[in-house]
């Protein structure tokens, strides 16, 4: 089935706490009929709406098209984490890719992250940026390799924002008995998602684009002009930008033979106002070491937002909550009896290198897919450097699109199943702490 509409209700955003917590704007009307734009977007997540911002911005014609509403994918439901970097080491890129354009990626990770931090100083406060995000290691080797990232970074990147603790000095801060050593970012944040989001797309609509929500493209027809297709009307445009990432249909085969829909969820607690120091002492984020990583952090109310549990079939389990809060009190046992108000999922896009995917699809079509779980500043740059390049900039676009994204092995047909093996290997090795 198509994963638009697997696990969702057709235009309603999911029973998230971020949803719980957020004034919904009302329903965009869908197109209808025919319209002409200079740049049309396919999806109005991070990456479409930063498109559409910097594009409107430009004086462009833009025209967004979402199935559901702006916002409503993984952008609206993430763990709000504004992570350092990409999915991979800095030495790893260096190893592949050569000490300048490893350079070249880490530049534009950071310009990613300086763009959100701006847009929510300015346009978006109620997004409440918070910095500060920790990596959890669940053994010595892993802590010492952490550490040693974090010196390569000071000492090659002039990056100092990165502290390294022991065992002890990290359960100080992270307060679960199975952490071995681990790293805080001061550099790094976390936001809530879907306000931002949200202010996204107000923002888009100020600079001149429309938005048209419960619009999904059917078929987009290359070709100069080229024409985008949904079920009660067409766009036709110059240029054309795809940016379903996990929640995209067969529209464009290139990029589901490297992009592959997985599912998270998120456990959001009853408020903990007088307890959350018992997990942690500072208002962080976290994440962890494990393949199939937990991450977690404290809402604005002190509910404990605890997610992970990663599912490789298209459909969500009926149960979403034994599992997650399974995995909470092993790691917290102190939060052994804390009542769950929120459970949640959500399709995120991943690639065999857990690294994202820019690509041109044709000479006025490009895509920006696969953040595989550390999207949020970067899903967002993407649209905005594809953008640039529909303005004739196209040198961080092509800085990206260097990422190593191989094809899943036989393609979109095989990736499935060959995912859920190596998943399945990956999950048991976290078990057993090999």
């Amino acid at each position: 089935m198509n994963p638009l509409y697997r696990n969702d209700r057709p235009g309603a955003y999911p029973p998230s706490w971020y949803a719980a917590s957020t004034n919904l704007p009302p329903e965009r009307p869908p197109l209808e009929g025919d319209a002409r734009a200079d740049l049309c977007v396919v999806g109005a997540g991070y990456t479409g709406l930063w498109a559409a911002l910097t594009a409107a911005r430009a004086g462009l014609k833009v025209i967004v098209l979402d199935a559901h509403r702006a916002g409503f994918g993984a952008s609206g439901r993430n763990g709000g984490q504004v992570g350092m970097g990409y999915n991979k080491p800095q030495t790893w890129l260096e190893a592949r890719l050569g000490e300048g354009t490893a350079r070249a990626l880490w530049d534009a990770a950071e310009d990613a992250r300086a763009q959100l931090r701006l847009f929510c100083e300015r346009e978006a406060p109620e997004a409440e940026w918070r910095p500060g995000v920790a990596h959890g290691a669940y053994s010595a080797a892993e802590a010492q390799e952490d550490a040693r990232e974090a010196e390569h970074l000071a000492t090659r990147y002039d990056y100092d924002r990165i502290e390294v603790h022991d065992a002890d000095g990290f359960r100080e801060i992270v307060r679960s008995p199975l952490y071995q050593g681990g790293t805080i970012d001061r550099g790094a944040a976390h936001i809530h998602p879907l306000r931002y989001a949200l202010a996204l797309a107000r923002a888009a609509e100020a600079a001149g684009a429309t938005i048209h929500e419960r619009s999904e493209v059917t078929r987009v027809d290359t070709g100069i002009p080229a024409r985008v297709s949904t079920a009660r009307g067409t766009v036709t445009a110059d240029h054309v930008i795809v940016a379903g990432n996990g929640y995209l249909p067969n529209l464009a085969p290139p990029v589901n033979a490297r992009v592959m829909p997985i599912n998270s969820f998120i456990a959001a607690t009853e408020p903990l106002p007088d307890r959350w120091h018992e997990v942690l002492a500072e208002d962080i984020a976290v994440a962890d070491s494990k393949f199939v990583v937990n991450y977690y952090r404290f809402s604005e109310d002190r509910r404990f937002l605890f997610g992970g549990r990663e599912s490789y079939s298209l459909g969500f389990p009926a149960d979403i909550s034994t599992a997650l809060v399974k995995r909470m009190t092993s790691l917290f046992p102190q939060l052994d009896g804390v009542r769950v108000d929120h459970t949640w999922g959500g399709t995120l896009g991943i690639t065999m290198t857990r690294l994202p995917h820019l690509a041109r699809l044709g000479e006025n079509v490009m895509s920006g897919a696969g953040f595989s779980g550390h999207g949020v500043a970067l899903s967002g740059f993407a649209g905005r450097v594809m953008a640039e390049a529909v303005l004739g900039q196209a040198g961080r676009f092509d800085v990206m699109a260097q990422l190593p994204v191989p094809r899943f092995p036989g393609g979109s047909a095989f990736r499935a199943p060959l995912l859920t093996l190596a998943m399945t290997w990956y999950a048991l090795r976290d078990r057993l702490g090999i």
